[in-house]
């Protein structure tokens, strides 16, 4: 059996810096190593759209590995990231190779299908108060907080807009709605849930992040 170690590319990234361009051609899948990242793609006149957040483990390319000759996301870094690449070559060179990377690849499509159409399905339903709060606890979920209460995610009003699919402006009135209540606390562009369980009755009948 080959050394696919040997085949990796290792990947530095500071924060900011894109390392998937939306309409390059392909080269492979990244993994992030140890980082955070988004992904995203390009709306109606030229609206950044986010798709997801990656953090450690996680893989970015995945949906144009095989299929597609061009890239149709484009992904950033977060913060100062590390990441390893496999050329398609060598993709398929290990699923041929590793019949298990093979059948957990084939079970992570299939969970990721099943987690796109259920946000599909939720985010037109939603309100605009129940997008930004889903968001929240998206982040809260997938990154956890720091000492101070914290969301271990530092996003602008802009990201969280363009991640929730509604503007800068009904993200800052409903974040300064939830201050208000008592819901999250903030501290510059950071924020923090004061009841993440009274945050998830509000979205319950969505049922969508709140156990995915």
């Amino acid at each position: 059996m080959s050394n696919f170690k040997e085949d990796r590319n290792v990947i530095a990234c500071k924060k900011g810096q894109q390392f998937v361009m939306e309409g390059a051609p392909t080269n492979g899948l990244f993994f992030m190593y140890n980082g955070k990242a988004k992904v995203l793609k390009t709306g109606i006149y030229g609206k950044e759209q986010i798709l997801r957040f990656v953090t450690n483990g996680e893989i970015i390319g995945h949906r144009g590995f095989g299929v597609r000759e061009k890239y149709s996301i484009s992904a950033v870094a977060l913060e100062n990231s590390v990441l390893c690449n496999f050329t398609d070559e060598t993709l398929k060179k290990m699923l041929t190779e590793i019949p298990k990377l093979t059948y957990d690849l084939m079970l992570f499509y299939a969970y990721e299908l099943n987690i796109t159409e259920s946000k599909v399905k939720a985010i037109a339903q939603m309100t605009v108060r129940e997008k930004v709060i889903d968001t929240l606890l998206y982040v809260n979920r997938k990154f956890g907080s720091n000492y101070k209460g914290m969301l271990d995610l530092v996003l602008s009003r802009k990201e969280i807009a363009a991640f929730a699919g509604t503007t800068d402006e009904q993200v800052t009135r409903t974040l300064s709605a939830l201050k208000k209540e008592d819901l999250i606390f903030t501290q510059g562009k950071r924020i923090g849930i004061v009841d993440v369980g009274q945050l998830q009755k509000e979205i319950s009948e969505h049922n969508y992040f709140l156990n995915s």
